[in-house]
């Protein structure tokens, strides 16, 4: 296949929601395509019935519509080697089926499901545990007979009873197996149903798929494939396996760890291009440039198969959270501000606000999205007040100053002509010089008795404009009130 156009196919089961391992494997296997020039596809593997969720393909449309990942070919969208659906193709995996059965690479068993686990019951503790080829050497006349008689069957494959399989793989280079591990495997069930492997060696042919990528979990598996291909007299396609994704703690990455997948990790905030960009070095590294942020249009052109790495790649959220602010500080001022107003607009209801300051107080201050509500929850609540809330050592502020200065500023910034960022700049420079008091104190005076906070994001010309003119001096007069109700002694002249 060198010289073949490199095809690549994303084949997942529709059984939930996408997780962090499978749109690895998808992200892999599409930059594989592009950077080649060649084609991305979609495949649905609908064959374990039992698992299947609904709305789950739905769900898959929408994660690589989401991520970016256009697929070439697929359910949705068609292309020359359809369907791209397995319960679709259920002909098609029966004729490959009876070939090898009449090649004599396959058999008929007529084993219960009762058998079969009291077999596995008797195995415990052995060498090798699987099924004992109780079939395996029935008279071809006898099985077709029992077959046209109506008994259940299953097929399945005949491996080596001795010797070696060995594949090499693009990352974990050459695997040695002994054939007497392999377990003689089920190939159509007895529904009629293909089983994974068989399903998946049948179409990556038929579909010409030059690139297999998958999990390091289906290396044990690969010897198995490989038999399948040489039985047909098939190329085996260029295996990609990739390495387990780990949590910080070392273990294999669950919902222990937190959001372990992509509708998870969006409703926790992150933006689409940040998770791409994180799972995107779950593995894989760039060569020579300490370099992290990359888009998916950069990823395009510097992936390589080279830079996948053996070593388990730890998924680690304060990474994911710096990457996520700096896309964050990235983005558009528009599209960030209708990010800001589709959390901020149902905690305002209708009560009006500046959305742009907001955005702009923000996005040097958010790490996730879903962090809005509760970083601008104070702008909404009605502010409470303490005396030790208007104590600011550094800037020499005590709640007798803050009185006297709220005191003086009430009247002035009632009768503002116009209430924006610059007019109120003019203002509180004019009362630093009038009221002979530093900076510090003037912001700061009014900012806590904007915010009833000592920490807030955006100071107290920000808040003033967000809050707007009437709810800004709604609060400085309730601050005022406070602090005048609570025996605060006016500052000596």
């Amino acid at each position: 296949m060198a010289n073949a156009v490199v095809r690549t196919r994303f084949a997942p089961s529709p059984t939930g929601i996408m997780h962090i391992g499978n749109l690895r494997s998808a992200l892999y296997e599409y930059l594989i395509a592009r950077v080649a020039g060649g084609h991305f596809i979609l495949r649905i593997e609908d064959t374990d019935r039992e698992r299947i969720v609904d709305g789950a393909v739905e769900a898959i449309y929408n994660t690589l519509q989401t991520c970016g990942l256009q697929h070439d070919e697929g359910p949705d969208i068609g292309g020359p080697f359809g369907p791209y659906i397995q319960s679709e193709r259920l002909p098609t995996y029966r004729r490959y089926a009876i070939e090898l059965v009449e090649q004599g690479d396959a058999y008929p068993c007529f084993c219960s499901i009762e058998r079969l686990a009291s077999l596995h019951e008797e195995q415990v503790g052995e060498a090798f545990i699987g099924y004992d080829r109780h079939c395996r050497d029935i008279d071809p006349a006898d099985a077709a007979a029992r077959i046209e008689a109506g008994e259940s069957y299953v097929i399945r494959q005949k491996m080596p009873l001795d010797g070696e399989t060995s594949f090499t793989d693009a990352v974990y280079g050459t695997i040695i197996v002994d054939n007497k591990t392999l377990e003689d495997q089920v190939l159509i069930k007895s529904d009629g149903y293909p089983t994974y492997n068989f399903a998946n060696v049948v179409d990556d042919q038929l579909m010409g798929i030059t690139h297999v990528v998958r999990g390091s979990e289906y290396l044990s598996s690969t010897p198995k494939y490989n038999l399948l291909y040489e039985a047909f007299g098939w190329e085996i396609p260029v295996y990609v396996h990739l390495p387990l994704i780990v949590g910080e703690d070392g273990r294999k990455l669950s919902k222990r760890h937190g959001a372990t997948s992509f509708d998870e990790l969006i409703d926790a905030g992150y933006l689409p291009e940040a998770i791409i960009n994180m799972i995107a070095f779950l593995g894989w590294s760039p060569g020579n440039t300490t370099r992290e942020n990359f888009t998916l249009e950069e990823l395009e052109s510097a992936f390589t198969i080279s830079g996948i790495n053996k070593a388990p790649a730890v998924f680690s959220y304060k990474k994911l959270n710096w990457m996520n602010e700096q896309y964050i500080k990235n983005l558009p001022d528009d599209k960030w501000c209708a990010m800001v107003k589709e959390k901020a607009d149902p905690l305002f209801e209708e009560k009006p606000y500046d959305a742009t300051m907001l955005a702009h107080v923000l996005k040097e201050r958010t790490t996730r999205l879903s962090d809005i509500p509760e970083t601008i929850a104070f702008m909404v609540e009605t502010p409470t007040y303490t005396r030790d809330l208007f104590t600011l050592k550094r800037a020499k502020l005590n709640a007798e100053k803050a009185a006297v200065i709220l005191d003086a500023l009430i009247t002035d910034m009632q009768m503002l002509p116009s209430w924006d960022e610059s007019s109120l700049h003019d203002l509180f420079e004019l009362a630093i010089v009038t009221q002979s008091r530093k900076k510090g104190e003037i912001m700061g005076a009014v900012r806590l008795a904007l915010s009833g906070k000592t920490i807030t994001p955006g100071g107290a010309i920000e808040l003033a404009v967000i809050l707007g003119r009437d709810e800004s001096l709604s609060r400085i007069k309730n601050a005022l009130t406070f602090l005048n109700e609570s025996d605060v002694v006016s500052e000596p002249v």
